[in-house]
């Protein structure tokens, strides 16, 4: 069995590694603006729930592998401290992996992939109106852990409006047969949410 010591390791292993191990993930598709008005859209798998009183959760973008340079999200967050986390169905995988790509800043990922920006209720950023389930969130606090390459810092947010789909929502319980949410793999592989089984918890 191989023993990996990270400070041996190059940080693009690392990175392989990880997302290997750490499967599936959840995929935040995050909206945000810039401090000038320019809509951003982007993908997230380092995503999750951090508390439900209130509700925070919580995603992390990564530095740039070569440059180390900020990813356009956050810049925009820390600017203007609101964004919000739309949930990724089946039907617009494709188009949401549209919005992964490295783009220059002025350029509104919403037009690039042709999703559809709709009008939050309580922030300025966009939700996008193919998903099923959106958080309008404020910023709580950012965590910068490293500003080295393929570092990353964690952002959380607190969740002031959910917008839920009326064929998903049953006595605030979700329906994952009608979410069909995503989730990323390893690589470029993606998995779906359809195949599940139940274990109770035991009671103690």
């Amino acid at each position: 069995m191989p023993q990996i010591d990270p400070s041996a390791t190059a940080p693009q292993d690392l990175y392989k590694l990880l997302i290997g191990l750490v499967i599936p993930r959840p995929i935040a598709f995050v909206s945000s603006l810039s401090a000038d008005g320019v809509p951003n859209l982007a993908p997230f798998s380092f995503f999750t729930v951090v508390s439900a009183n209130p509700p925070v959760i919580c995603f992390s973008p990564m530095r740039k592998a070569g440059d180390a340079g900020q990813k356009d999200t956050l810049a925009n967050i820390e600017a203007t401290k609101e964004f919000t986390v739309s949930i990724v169905s089946e039907s617009f995988a494709e188009k949401m992996n549209l919005c992964s790509g490295d783009y220059p800043p002025d350029v509104d990922e919403f037009k690039v992939s042709g999703l559809t920006p709709l009008k939050s209720d309580l922030v300025a950023p966009a939700r996008v109106g193919e998903s099923l389930a959106t958080m309008e969130c404020r910023l709580v606090q950012v965590v910068h852990v490293s500003d080295k390459p393929l570092g990353g810092s964690l952002v959380l947010g607190e969740v002031l409006r959910f917008h839920v789909a009326d064929e998903l929502f049953h006595n605030f319980r979700i329906d994952p047969d009608v979410l069909h949410a995503i989730g990323r793999m390893g690589g470029p592989a993606y998995t779906r949410t359809q195949d599940r089984f139940e274990i109770q918890r035991p009671q103690v």
